[in-house]
């Protein structure tokens, strides 16, 4: 602190605070002791200390080590994973993550995501993206089911449910061969978000007849809260 003609000064502080002269009025017209700095010279700071999410979708070759690596990247920028997916998908490995940090955070990782990427053989996309907010009341269901591998299943299953406007939040697929038979068999299995004012029994007896008519065994049962 020093003094000056006006009164005392902060000078270590990056904009000035002044004393009032007793009874008077200080500068920008402030009556009293502490003076704070003009409204219009402060930091708009934003949103940029709250919480951002974003979607980073990675595809490559599958290597040992490549899931480390990346979530280095994301820990060193000060990042957190909050939902993530990865699969070998032939020989290639796909990772999908969403991840969230404040502004610098999210602004640091997308810089350093995609260096790693271009140095790693990776394709790399990253979307800046908002908590989802569910419009009405749903009711989450799991979908689970086996036949014979054939086209089109996905296909059939995702327009049953579309044409009831019931939303899917995840889908997960698999071919194997039969344990005795090595016969060609297909898994689905589905998270679906059923609007309240949809008749449960009604929908199971619809799905139930539409998986029959294409061979298709099939269980629809609520997702219990853990």
């Amino acid at each position: 602190m020093v003094l000056g003609a006006s009164g005392w000064r902060n000078s270590a502080a990056s904009h000035e605070t002044r004393v009032a002269p007793a009874g008077g009025v200080a500068e920008h017209g402030y009556q009293g002791t502490l003076m704070p700095p003009p409204a219009n010279s402060l930091p708009d700071l934003g949103n940029r200390h709250m919480e951002q999410l974003m979607v980073i979708s990675a595809v490559g070759g599958d290597r040992t080590g490549v899931v480390h690596e990346l979530t280095r990247i994301i820990l060193d920028c000060g990042g957190s994973i909050r939902e993530s997916r990865m699969t070998g998908l032939g020989a290639e490995f796909a990772m999908l993550l969403l991840v969230s940090g404040n502004w610098h955070t999210v602004s640091r990782m997308e810089q350093n995501l995609a260096k790693f990427g271009a140095s790693n053989g990776l394709t790399i996309q990253l979307k800046r993206t908002e908590p989802k907010i569910f419009s009405k009341k749903l009711l989450p269901y799991a979908i689970d089911v086996v036949c014979l591998d054939q086209p089109g299943i996905v296909h059939n299953l995702a327009g049953f449910f579309a044409e009831r406007n019931i939303e899917i939040g995840e889908v997960t697929t698999r071919s194997y061969p039969a344990a005795h038979t090595g016969t060609a068999m297909f898994s689905v299995q589905m998270f679906i978000n059923i609007p309240a004012d949809i008749h449960i029994s009604g929908l199971r007896e619809e799905f139930m007849e539409f998986c029959d008519q294409l061979n298709l065994d099939a269980i629809m049962e609520p997702v219990k809260n853990s």
